[in-house]
């Protein structure tokens, strides 16, 4: 178990704990690695369950995210049933699929009996669907139904990420007899910090802690010290809302209820846990415009999920390069023009996206909405005005003394107020602006306010230096 004390796998009797594995950088170490995998080529089983056998399942998923892809499907052969399938929970989704597909469904059935529900239906749920029926199929009846529920609920819901193994009691039971059953009952959780009070159609009446029974004398009943559970979890609630219910209430679990209130769940810390990692990780890659591509992934899949956005950004480039070509003639009259030009887009760009990412960011954890919108949305814009003034007072300086040409600094800095003020502007109502319409503003604000902050900096910085042209 983790903690324990061993031999360092490779090293001459150093006792050490697990921890030895990875380096002082976090990563797990090469001569771990190097010494894993010279075990899976000599086939030397009674090494590997040695020192794999008993490392966490987050240490394992390391190791298989670091091992060649033959090496892991090696690795799981010869674990046989020693291999901690929950594992799979913590590597990429390819390699958790390259993994499952590599093994016959009877083995996959074996091996989903010994996880929790929700570790279970994290591994099915990416299966086709013929995979999913022969292995539930084949699971005794009452985990099959819990399993199949579970997998019925919407992608990246509560239900899909609750464990369906809880503690509950009726009201009238007394704490002595509720003690008793925890006591008794093989099939309990391993972990759990809350015992539910269900009436018989396991309706959702009330929960009490663990540290509340223990407090309590034995012949006191369950229904005199229960609290009503004031933050139960919808099973069909977006994962993301459930995860901020624990984050505003500061809850350890929360039990999950269908749409008659019949508890069917818990949802606990740990999951939450991966949950607010899994979110964070999605919203910054929708706003690269790669959508949910991991590490693991192919060239091909890779380039799909990326093509698309690279797409749209081409059309909007065209717009900007549409823009510029109307000022054609004023850029051959003055050279320097062109020479600035990538100055106001770049700036501008980093300014929206600043902005932008501050307001996706606040969107996403409930920190913007209407009552505080107006407020947000002046500061936003009183700090393009001051950034504008001081780049400009900077950039006006050095065009003109660069160029000798102190009209043409005027026209720059004035230009870069204007870039400025639309890139806090275009950074915040776009986010605002398609989250209002149902639309993800993680996925799409950077490519449209990067075109508003080209186009309107273009428009101010040429428009500008057209018309002190002609008016000179």
């Amino acid at each position: 178990m983790e903690g324990q004390e061993e031999t360092t796998p490779g090293g001459a009797g150093h006792e050490a704990g697990h921890a030895d594995i990875y380096g002082e950088d976090g990563v797990i170490r090469p001569s771990f690695v190097a010494h894993i995998g010279a075990a899976i080529a000599d086939r030397d089983t009674l090494a590997l369950r040695k020192d794999v056998g008993d490392l966490h399942q987050s240490e394992l998923g390391d190791l298989l995210e670091a091992l060649l892809p033959e090496q892991r499907r090696t690795l799981v052969d010869l674990l046989g049933t020693d291999f901690d399938f929950s594992a799979l929970t913590e590597v990429d989704e390819a390699i958790r699929l390259e993994i499952v597909d590599s093994l016959p469904n009877a083995q996959i059935a074996k091996a989903v009996q010994e996880l929790d529900s929700d570790d279970a239906v994290y591994i099915l749920e990416d299966l086709d669907q013929a995979d999913q029926d022969e292995i539930l199929a084949q699971l005794p009846f009452t985990e099959r139904i819990r399993l199949r529920r579970s997998l019925d609920y919407p992608e990246e819901s509560a239900g899909r990420r609750m464990q369906t193994e809880f503690v509950a009691a009726p009201p009238f039971w007394t704490v002595g007899q509720t003690i008793d059953y925890m006591r008794e009952d093989n099939n309990l959780p391993d972990r759990f910090s809350q015992i539910f009070v269900i009436d018989p159609s396991f309706k959702l009446l009330g929960a009490i802690d663990l540290d509340q029974i223990l407090r309590t004398k034995r012949t006191v009943k369950i229904e005199e010290i229960m609290h009503e559970t004031r933050h139960a979890i919808p099973a069909t609630m977006d994962q993301e809302e459930a995860a901020r219910e624990f984050e505003q209430y500061d809850l350890l679990s929360a039990a999950v209820v269908d749409e008659n209130e019949r508890l069917v769940g818990v949802l606990t810390i740990d999951d939450v846990v991966d949950v607010i990692q899994q979110e964070a990780e999605e919203d910054l890659l929708r706003m690269g415009g790669v959508g949910d591509e991991e590490l693991s992934d192919t060239v091909v899949a890779t380039s799909r999920s990326r093509v698309p956005w690279l797409l749209v950004n081409l059309a909007t480039a065209f717009i900007s390069a549409t823009v510029i070509s109307q000022f054609g003639a004023t850029i051959e009259e003055m050279v320097a023009l062109a020479a600035l030009m990538p100055i106001v887009a770049s700036l501008g760009g980093n300014a929206g996206t600043q902005t932008m990412t501050v307001t996706v960011r606040a969107l996403a954890t409930k920190d913007l909405d209407i009552y505080n919108a107006g407020r947000v949305i002046r500061r936003e814009v009183l700090v393009g005005l001051l950034n504008g003034s001081v780049i400009a007072a900077i950039i006006g300086v050095v065009a003109a003394l660069w160029f000798h040409n102190p009209d043409l600094g005027y026209v720059i800095a004035a230009a870069m107020i204007i870039n400025m003020l639309a890139a806090a502007l275009g950074g915040i109502l776009i986010p605002l602006l398609l989250d209002r319409l149902g639309a993800d503003p993680a996925i799409s604000s950077s490519i449209f306010t990067t075109m508003i902050t080209d186009v309107i900096g273009f428009l101010a910085f040429l428009g500008l230096a057209t018309w002190w042209l002609h008016l000179g």
